[in-house]
């Protein structure tokens, strides 16, 4: 159940600056943490909340879609998620929080550093609100700054501040055309351009996409759906005794938020090894020729538009073994991820009024049978 107020971690004090050029920007001012209702606690929704492990585990995949209905926790399970995850290392004072084990992906003001300090920082969880002006989106010139100093410093924008962790956009369905056309671009590129006011800068951009929205409200533009590796749907639960639960566990957290955290913590704590795990194990999963055929047939079976299709099966599948503790993908593990990496990637058909997730079950009884 979405809960008003249930914001991420704080993002960590850094001190930003734009590269050779440019002065730094002001240090922000840092916030308090909030406690996040604890991912083990969500009832149910166990497709979205398996789509989201995955993409934590490999963040190539490209980024999870959640539609359903208003209430059903989206928003909640991926500031959740967030929090659940262990934190990374960063380069201390770089605003694009750059990787120092990675130096081939450095900002330009990290490559010529001569010395760079490594911290560990939360991993950083970005809302970008449907209302967001271009500017806020990808940084731009700190106009303050230029009149009151006569310097031009850059203003990082919610891009820089998602690198390496999650962008989530909340009615994504909704958001502007000329902001669907930004993230395509980035997403594509793994890159944010900021050529603007005299200023032309370059910084990574490399996040793990997360929207969510109602159908009812409008439809997702089919450039930006296909971007996204997963796609998973939620319904507000039918049955009394799942209703009461979830009604129960959030009027506990919000009567007592640090006495229900630590009721949870060991559970916190095994998903998070569950993760770091899959993580260690998953350059050494194994892709038999066999399981890429069978997820071949199965596209083809379906009609998908491109490769992409395949491709993203074949890692989500990898993703999913590594999660469960295995060396080698079989086809249990596509079938059970071939829902969420197909059903956002199929045609329209007039002649077949199916909704797409029977679709997908159908082609996977005819081509890949038990």
């Amino acid at each position: 159940m979405d809960a008003p107020g249930s914001g991420s971690r704080a993002m960590p004090d850094h001190e930003t600056s734009a590269g050779r050029g440019f002065a730094a920007a002001r240090k922000p001012v840092a916030r308090p943490a909030r406690l996040v209702f604890p991912f083990s606690a969500i009832v149910g929704q166990d497709e979205m909340k398996l789509a989201l492990l995955i993409a934590a585990v490999d963040p190539a995949i490209g980024g999870v879609l959640v539609f359903g209905d208003r209430g059903t926790g989206k928003s909640t399970t991926v500031r959740a998620l967030a929090a659940l995850l262990p934190p990374m290392r960063a380069v201390a004072g770089c605003p694009f929080s750059c990787d120092p084990a990675k130096p081939g992906g450095h900002c330009e003001a990290c490559r010529a550093a001569a010395r760079r300090v490594a911290l560990s920082v939360p991993v950083p969880v970005v809302d970008l609100p449907l209302g967001a002006t271009e500017d806020r989106v990808t940084g731009a010139l700190d106009i303050e700054r230029a009149l009151a100093d006569g310097v031009k410093a850059f203003e990082p924008g919610l891009l820089a501040r998602a690198h390496r962790g999650f962008l989530y956009i909340d009615e994504v369905n909704l958001l502007e055309d000329h902001l669907v056309d930004l993230l395509l671009d980035v997403a594509a590129s793994g890159e944010n351009v900021v050529e603007r006011e005299g200023i032309s800068i370059r910084h990574p951009a490399r996040f793990v996409l997360i929207g969510s929205g109602n159908p009812e409200e409008g439809e997702l533009r089919p450039q930006l759906t296909d971007r996204f590796g997963l796609a998973v749907e939620v319904r507000t639960p039918r049955d009394l005794p799942t209703r009461i639960e979830v009604v129960r566990r959030r009027d506990a957290f919000e009567q007592d938020p640090k006495r229900f955290v630590r009721a949870w913590a060991k559970e916190e704590a095994a998903i998070r090894r569950r993760i770091l795990a899959a993580r260690r194990l998953l350059p050494r999963v194994e892709v038999p020729t066999e399981m890429l055929e069978a997820a071949a047939k199965l596209c083809l079976a379906l009609g998908t538009d491109g490769l992409r299709g395949e491709l993203t099966l074949m890692r989500t599948a990898r993703a999913l073994a590594a999660l469960d503790g295995d060396r080698v993908v079989t086809l249990d593990h596509i079938r059970r991820i071939a829902g969420p990496a197909l059903r956002h990637r199929l045609r329209r058909d007039p002649l077949d009024e199916a909704v797409a997730g029977t679709r997908v079950e159908r082609a996977l009884a005819e081509a890949l049978p038990a």
